[in-house]
């Protein structure tokens, strides 16, 4: 399978996780969703990961990973929170965010300078936004700056920036980290040392939550199997063609994402909120791309 194949399968397989997330899990904590979409992918991958030699690793591998676990579940956790609680066409289309805050986090860790197609995908991102939250401009009593506004007054979208604030860190110290490593074999790795820390930290802290996921093997199932057909075919195309090429393509889960709320959930400005989707996910494509 070559690798857009693999990441239309990536992109695909996150907004139906995140979809089920929200159908099955509405009235569920953060921590019992969290285990599901990191934990269950994390069991899965432990057997890839001892045969890619997960305790062969050097020291600064495990330094990279004790910075990147911490920031991943946070960033997860505000994730689930996000689609639980709002929206999906006023959560997922932030995710967008994470490559311009990736200009930042580029520039101090890696001395990465953007051009002028990047800022290009910054202009389309930002107006995609704005375009997001047209309808509270009438709601304000005609402020133009109203859905600006609305990014940080809403929960839900307050939430999945800041997850992509973290996002923006994280893959950049995953650039470091998987330098000790192959990228499929580093999928496997740092999947299964996030989701084995959670379920520890949630046996040690709340036991009753696994229990209780046991009970209901089916949505776990579902979403966990999504997820790890996620992380699998992700690492898959990375290793076939560049980083940015792939992640540009996965961002187009926003979009199968907002046609799933659409679909699941009743979104009734869909076709205000999609065009708007679609120019943000453009910007992505600009950054990553140049």
């Amino acid at each position: 399978m070559n690798w857009f194949t693999l990441s239309m399968v990536c992109a695909i397989s996150l907004a139906l996780s995140d979809a089920y997330t929200k159908k099955y899990y509405a009235g569920y904590s953060g921590v019992y969703i969290l285990l599901v979409r990191l934990g269950l992918p994390g069991m899965v991958l432990l057997p890839f990961s001892i045969y890619f030699g997960l305790f062969d690793l050097p020291l600064a591998f495990w330094y990279y990973m004790s910075v990147l676990a911490p920031l991943e579940i946070l960033a997860m956790w505000l994730y689930v929170l996000a689609i639980r609680d709002a929206p999906l066409h006023l959560t997922l289309p932030y995710l967008a965010f994470t490559p311009v805050f990736n200009i930042l986090t580029g520039y101090l860790v890696l001395d990465e300078v953007i051009s002028l197609e990047g800022g290009l995908g910054i202009l389309c991102i930002v107006i995609g936004t704005y375009l997001l939250n047209l309808d509270h401009v009438k709601k304000s009593g005609m402020n133009y700056l109203a859905p600006f506004r609305a990014i940080v007054t809403l929960r839900g979208s307050r939430l999945m920036l800041l997850a992509s604030i973290i996002y923006s860190l994280t893959s950049v110290y995953s650039k470091q980290a998987i330098q000790y490593s192959t990228p499929l074999a580093f999928g496997a790795f740092y999947f299964t040392i996030i989701g084995c820390l959670l379920v520890v930290m949630v046996l040690l802290t709340q036991p009753a939550t696994v229990t209780h996921i046991a009970r209901r093997p089916r949505p776990s199932l579902v979403v966990g199997g999504l997820m790890a057909i996620m992380v699998v075919t992700h690492f898959m195309a990375i290793a076939q063609v560049e980083v940015a090429y792939m992640i540009a393509v996965k961002r187009t889960s926003l979009i199968f994402g907002m046609l799933l709320g659409a679909w699941m959930f009743r979104d009734m400005n869909f076709r205000q909120h999609l065009p708007a989707g679609i120019l943000m996910v453009a910007g992505v494509f600009l950054i990553l791309l140049y």
